[in-house]
C-alpha cells in the first residue's frame, strides 16, 4: 500500500551503510526459542499442502545498540518463513525500520520497511504494522531500527505454506467461471488502448454527499438488491479465493456491503517485483493471514489483486460482483473497490499484461454500477489524513491511493499510468 518495496535497489544510498563498523566481531546467529508462535489451524489442507505459520517475536530484547538511536537484531533464522513484517502498538509513531536478508552467506542491501497505512478504522486489534515484505527462500533476516522504539515492537515471520496446486491454480482448483462473452485467458493479449469511443453523455453520477458534520456510510450485512445493466462490460477471468487456498475459518466476521460502488482505488503491495507465477498464491495467503491474525482485520484488505503476469485474484470475501466493503483506503472504503497490484511500482514499471487486466477489471466493476471510469464523483470522507470526517471532495472515479491519503501508493510509475488506465477502461465500457 505504501512507498518502497523489499529486495529492490535502494533509492537512498545511505540505507546501504554497514550495520557494524569494520573490524567489529561477527554477529552471531541467534535461536528464536523464546519467540511466541501462532499455531496454524490446518483447515482445508489436502495432500501436498502445508499450513500457513506465523511467528511473532518481541524485538526490544533482541536489539543491540550500535550507535546513538541505531539498534539492530542479530541474524534471525527465517526457518522457512518467506514474508517479514514489523508491528507495534497502534497510536504510536511508526518506527524507522530497515531489513536485510541472507542467502548462501551473502547479505542483501538494507531496505526500508514502510508502514501499512490507511486500512479501515473500524477493524483491527490495536496493532499497527508495516507492509509485508516477500523475501523468498532466504536463511536469515536482520532488522534495524532508527530513533525511538514504539511500544509493542515485534517482528512477524510468515511461512505461507506449500501447495502443489500453486504451480497451476487454474487447473488444480475451481476458479470462478467467467460470464458469457468474457475472456477466458488470464492476461489480455489485446492492449486495452485499442478500444475506442468517447465518454457517453448518458452517464450520470449520483453524488455521495451529506450535510452532516459526521459521516458514516450505510453498512449492510448482505448484498443490496441491484439490477445490473444489460449489456455491460464483460467480466475478466478471476481466480477465486479457492484458487489461492484461503482458510475461510480465519475470518472473524462476515463481510459487510455498501449500497453501491462509486469508485475504484488503485494500490500496490510494495513487495518484490521478481516473484514467480507459482509464488503468487502463497504471497496472497500470507497477506491474508497477516491482515487477519496479526492485525485483527476482518479479512484481507483488498477486494482484488493483480499480479505482474496479468492474473486477477479475488481478495476480500463476499462475492466479486457485489459492493463488498474492504479495508484499503482509510476514509473512502465505503462505496468503493480496492485493487492492489502485487509489486513495488515506486521502483519498477508495470507490465503491459498487468495494466490491461487492471483496465478490464475496473471497466467491468464500474460499468455494473453505471460509473464512467474517466469521470469524477463527489465523495464524503469518513476521515483520512488528507480529508477530515464529513468533508466532501471531488475525486476521480478511478483514482490512486495517494488521492485520498498521505502516501506514495500506488507508486510513481503505476500512478503515472492512471490516465491511460482510465481511458482504456472507459473505452471498454463504451462498447457495451
Amino acid at each position: 500500500m505504501t512507498r518502497l518495496g523489499i529486495l529492490q535497489p535502494l533509492i537512498i544510498p545511505a540505507l546501504a551503510l554497514a550495520l557494524v563498523p569494520p573490524g567489529a566481531p561477527a554477529v552471531p546467529h541467534v535461536a528464536l526459542a523464546s519467540g511466541a508462535a501462532t499455531a496454524p489451524s490446518g483447515v482445508g489442507l489436502r495432500p501436498g499442502e502445508t499450513p500457513v505459520r506465523i511467528r511473532t517475536l518481541s524485538l526490544p530484547g533482541r536489539l543491540v545498540e550500535h550507535a546513538p538511536r541505531l539498534r539492530s537484531t542479530h541474524p534471525l533464522p527465517l526457518d522457512s518463513a518467506e514474508q517479514v513484517a514489523v508491528t507495534w502498538a497502534a497510536g504510536q509513531p511508526a518506527p524507522q525500520v530497515e531489513i536485510r536478508t541472507r542467502a548462501a552467506a551473502r547479505w542483501s542491501t538494507w531496505e526500508a520497511v514502510q508502514p501499512l497505512e490507511d486500512g479501515e478504522a473500524s477493524e483491527g486489534n490495536g496493532t499497527a504494522g508495516s507492509d509485508l515484505a516477500w523475501v523468498g527462500h532466504r536463511s536469515d533476516v536482520q532488522i534495524r531500527v532508527r530513533g525511538a522504539l514504539p511500544r509493542g515492537l515485534s517482528a512477524v515471520l510468515i511461512d505461507p505454506g506449500h501447495r502443489d496446486a500453486d504451480a497451476d491454480p487454474r487447473a488444480a482448483s475451481t476458479p470462478d467461471a467467467p460470464e458469457p462473452g468474457a475472456p477466458t485467458h488470464d492476461a489480455s493479449t489485446q492492449d486495452a488502448s485499442t478500444y475506442g469511443g468517447a465518454v457517453p453523455a448518458a452517464y450520470r453520477l449520483a453524488a455521495d454527499t451529506t450535510t452532516s458534520t459526521t459521516y458514516h456510510d450505510t453498512v449492510l450485512d448482505s448484498p443490496p438488491k441491484t439490477t445490473f445493466p444489460t449489456p455491460h462490460a464483460p467480466r475478466p477471468f478471476i481466480y477465486t479465493r479457492h484458487a489461492w487456498n484461503a482458510d475461510e475459518s480465519l475470518r472473524p466476521n462476515p463481510p459487510e456491503y455498501s449500497l453501491t460502488i462509486s469508485q475504484v482505488h488503485l494500490h500496490h503491495t510494495v513487495s518484490t517485483n521478481s516473484y514467480t507465477r507459482s509464488e503468487v498464491p502463497a504471497m496472497i495467503r500470507g497477506m491474508y493471514s497477516y491482515h487477519v491474525k496479526t492485525l485483527g482485520w476482518n479479512d484481507i484488505g483488498y477486494n482484488f489483486l493483480v499480479d505482474r503476469f496479468g492474473r486477477i485474484w479475488e481478495g476480500r470475501y463476499g462475492g466479486i460482483t457485489y459492493p463488498v466493503r474492504g479495508a484499503h483506503t482509510l476514509g473512502f472504503n465505503h462505496r468503493s473497490v480496492g485493487i492492489s497490484v502485487i509489486g513495488n511500482f515506486e521502483t519498477a514499471k508495470p507490465t503491459d499484461a498487468l495494466l490491461s487486466s487492471v483496465a478490464r477489471l475496473a471497466a467491468w466493476k464500474l460499468d455494473l454500477y453505471g460509473r464512467p471510469a474517466s469521470g469524477t464523483t463527489s465523495r464524503t470522507s469518513e476521515g483520512s489524513d488528507l480529508y477530515p470526517n464529513g468533508e466532501v471532495v471531488r475525486l476521480p472515479v478511478f483514482d490512486g491511493h495517494r488521492d485520498t491519503n498521505q502516501t506514495a501508493c500506488p507508486g510513481r510509475y503505476l500512478y503515472a499510468r492512471l490516465p491511460d488506465l482510465r481511458r482504456w477502461a472507459q473505452r471498454i465500457e463504451n462498447q457495451y
